[in-house]
């Protein structure tokens, strides 16, 4: 989708960079920033920028997440920046790296709150903040009732 063909009001550009990540457009999810634009995973203080990484935490929960969906809630608009809350969803079907190391593929279902926020600059994203609930995340996969339980031995 060329910028010309992006929707000119926040709410509907930010719907339609959910719909990209959805299709996993990689290439136009990454269209979607501005040159200096970052993405931040809040959950593990992690920032993404440049071609070779915007796009990088689509790809692992692609990866892991076969069916991957967000289901958003609520949009909010205040000037340039928008708000979302919203659910990351999906069966766990295969490894999902994180800063911690590869968790395997558990066949269990996440359903966690989320919550984004998108500042816009000249039609494009220039911060993207992602809020996932990591705690709900691997607790959904079983990791943190793995990990009670070895550390409880």
């Amino acid at each position: 989708m060329s910028s010309t063909n992006r929707p000119s009001d926040p709410e509907s550009f930010v719907r339609e960079a959910y719909a990209i990540a959805e299709r996993m457009d990689l290439k136009g999810w990454k269209s979607l920033f501005v040159d200096d634009g970052i993405f931040i995973d809040e959950s593990v203080q992690r920032t993404y920028r440049g071609p070779n990484e915007l796009d990088y935490p689509l790809r692992q929960y692609g990866t892991a997440f076969g069916d991957m969906h967000r289901e958003l809630y609520d949009l909010w608009t205040v000037g340039n920046t928008v708000i979302v809350r919203l659910a990351l969803q999906g069966i766990h079907t295969g490894p999902l790296e994180t800063p911690f190391g590869t968790i395997a593929p558990t066949g269990n279902r996440m359903d966690a709150p989320c919550m984004d926020v998108f500042e816009l600059q000249d039609g494009k994203i220039r911060k993207f903040d992602c809020f996932p609930e990591g705690s709900v995340i691997l607790t959904q996969l079983g990791v943190i009732s793995n990990l009670a339980a070895s550390v409880s031995h």
